[in-house]
């Protein structure tokens, strides 16, 4: 698994203009190739009356799904530039759709590879980008008398408080770096008293 990787916060658009013709790029998270092709379904929806609607999406950190569209530009001028800047970027789990609008003047090939991966580089500048971080899930059992300060601490530290379940015990559900993992058991059995039980989950992505 991939340590981090960057992602879109959400769904925007950012039009440029090159020699009158208009390209205005959508981005959008997608966590499925469903998604992914649902959104360029949405955008083609949209504008039905654009000369093209090309497309690009990456899914999942290790970037297994790659997939890009020319939507009849010349190929290879459109769809993988769009797709090169997405993975240059290290983007995962975003779908880009780029739409143009003839103004009458022809580009070129290399005009248009650097016109449709350049609206994808100044979209993802526009719109901002997240990054989100591999974490081992873990649980902490602490007893009532000591949760309320231990969570204090926790978020006090920056630790990363995902969940917190009240039974009998206190268990508290936490994201950790690998690297943290053993300095966090030492620091929890100081804090604790060493009364917390730590145990070890799997691994997801957070928000960083």
């Amino acid at each position: 698994m991939q340590d981090e990787y960057r992602t879109v916060p959400r769904a925007g658009v950012h039009e440029t203009e090159i020699n009158r013709s208009r390209f205005l790029c959508a981005l959008a998270p997608a966590a499925t190739e469903e998604e992914a092709q649902a959104f360029i379904a949405s955008v083609r929806r949209e504008h039905a009356d654009a000369n093209h609607n090309c497309w690009a999406y990456v899914i999942g950190a290790d970037a297994a799904v790659q997939k890009a569209s020319d939507d009849g530009e010349p190929g290879g001028t459109a769809g993988v530039p769009m797709l090169q800047m997405l993975l240059r970027r290290d983007m995962r789990y975003v779908v880009a759709v780029v739409t143009r609008y003839f103004g009458g003047v022809k580009l070129g090939a290399g005009g248009l590879i650097r016109a449709y991966g350049g609206a994808v580089g100044e979209a993802l500048d526009n719109l901002g980008t997240l990054t989100r971080r591999r974490f081992r899930l873990a649980t902490v059992t602490v007893d009532h008398q000591r949760a309320g300060k231990l969570q204090n601490e926790l978020r006090a530290t920056g630790r990363e408080v995902r969940d917190v379940r009240y039974a009998e015990a206190v268990t508290i559900e936490i994201g950790l770096p690998d690297a943290d993992v053993d300095a966090f058991r030492g620091w929890l059995a100081d804090a604790t008293a060493g009364t917390a039980r730590f145990e070890l989950g799997g691994e997801t992505y957070g928000d960083v």
